[in-house]
């Protein structure tokens, strides 16, 4: 915000670009403030220099421009963005939110206008389950029931989060809330040892043994993608003080496990990943870093995950492993195999760092091995006690 004295001497404010971010390509404009400091601050602080910083951060900009969207969806929308329960989310949550939010705000109506544009007094609980049944409609004919139902649920968040701030604008009433929303989620296919084991060789085939580490590391100490690609490090395999453990942590639910590397006797829980990563070089701090040199800095430099899945999709079909695999589906994998060997929810827990039996479930897939364990322990409790039945 600058401030400039104006012939009739009184100062007035406006909001400016660096010249840098002009050269670069950002689109937003000056915009004059007018001449009482408390409102030109307030709304360079709310609105317009989130919105830059959205630029900035390369993140979605779904902010007014002007004045004349005030109590407009759009609006709402830009008093969310701005608030610290948006800003405290995960980057990765965020990313998502705002993208779900520009989808709603977009969306043309038939008079030509888009959905951003309506007063809040005038979006209705049918205006919003219209928007819901047209976001179900994908431009190509087809259905994505999971974008939408995540649009109007974080519609409805906005509303409520936006309305504590400016409870004389937004209604009361949240059109988005008691919306029936029905959506069963695809489950993960979880990834068998064999499919592992074949990605792996792929990914060795191809010159980047990373991805086969990353892969083994979220099948066998279950650890997540991103932890794996940007946290997990050399001081965490053997560290100096617990040389017989590899310490995962588990930034989601914020849980530190300390995986022993060996049994009791001695025995090497974990010989493929072990060997692996002893015999590995190590190119920086972290564990799992791109195979070639960043051209220009000349280092191995981190996987930025956009890239690091397409490389994933990439070594799977080379593997031969259908295309509903997704890199997830290794701590699934990992997860149905603990089941298959009858460990109990406890010792499940104690290895993927899950706070609940519930979240463990989820993961742990039921198999027909699981089943047919079940059963024989159903018989032999049948038998031992009497009751014969064969």
């Amino acid at each position: 915000m600058v401030a400039r004295r104006l012939k009739s001497g009184a100062t007035a404010y406006y909001w400016d670009i660096p010249s840098w971010a002009k050269r670069n390509g950002c689109a937003l404009e000056i915009e004059s403030l007018g001449t009482d400091y408390a409102d030109a601050k307030k709304r360079c602080d709310e609105l317009l220099n989130p919105q830059f910083d959205a630029w900035r951060k390369q993140e979605d900009i779904a902010l007014p421009s002007d004045h004349a969207a005030h109590g407009t969806f759009d609006w709402m929308v830009a008093i969310y963005k701005s608030s610290p329960l948006h800003q405290k989310l995960p980057a990765k949550t965020r990313k998502s939110y705002d993208a779900v939010l520009r989808l709603a705000g977009q969306h043309k109506l038939k008079d030509g206008r888009s959905f951003g544009m309506l007063a809040l007094n005038s979006i209705t609980p049918g205006a919003a389950d219209r928007l819901f049944d047209r976001l179900r409609e994908r431009p190509d004919g087809g259905e994505r029931v999971r974008t939408a139902v995540l649009a109007v649920t974080v519609c409805k968040r906005a509303w409520n989060i936006a309305r504590r701030d400016k409870p004389k604008i937004v209604p009361w009433e949240n059109p988005f809330d008691k919306m029936e929303l029905a959506y069963e989620p695809k489950p993960t296919r979880p990834v068998s040892h064999d499919e592992l084991i074949r990605f792996v060789k792929a990914s060795d085939e191809a010159g980047e043994r990373s991805l086969g580490t990353a892969a083994m590391i979220a099948y066998y100490w279950l650890q997540r993608e991103e932890d794996i690609t940007g946290r997990i490090g050399w001081s965490h395999y053997r560290p100096d003080d617990a040389p017989d453990v590899a310490r995962i942590f588990h930034h989601k639910t914020r849980e530190l496990v300390d995986i022993p590397l060996y049994d009791e006797d001695g025995t090497v829980l974990w010989p493929e990943l072990m060997d692996r990563l002893d015999a590995a070089t190590r190119y920086g701090t972290l564990i799992v870093t791109r195979d070639r040199l960043d051209r220009r800095r000349k280092v191995h430099m981190p996987w930025k995950l956009d890239y690091f899945r397409h490389r994933v999709a990439d070594i799977r079909d080379a593997a031969g492993i259908d295309f509903g695999v997704k890199f997830m589906g290794l701590r699934h994998g990992g997860n149905t195999e603990g089941g298959d060997a009858d460990l109990t929810d406890a010792q499940l827990r104690a290895l993927s760092g899950h706070k609940t039996a519930s979240m463990t479930a989820l993961y742990t897939k039921a198999t027909m091995r699981q089943r047919q364990s079940g059963a024989r322990k159903r018989l032999e409790a049948r038998t031992k006690g009497g009751n014969l039945s064969k």
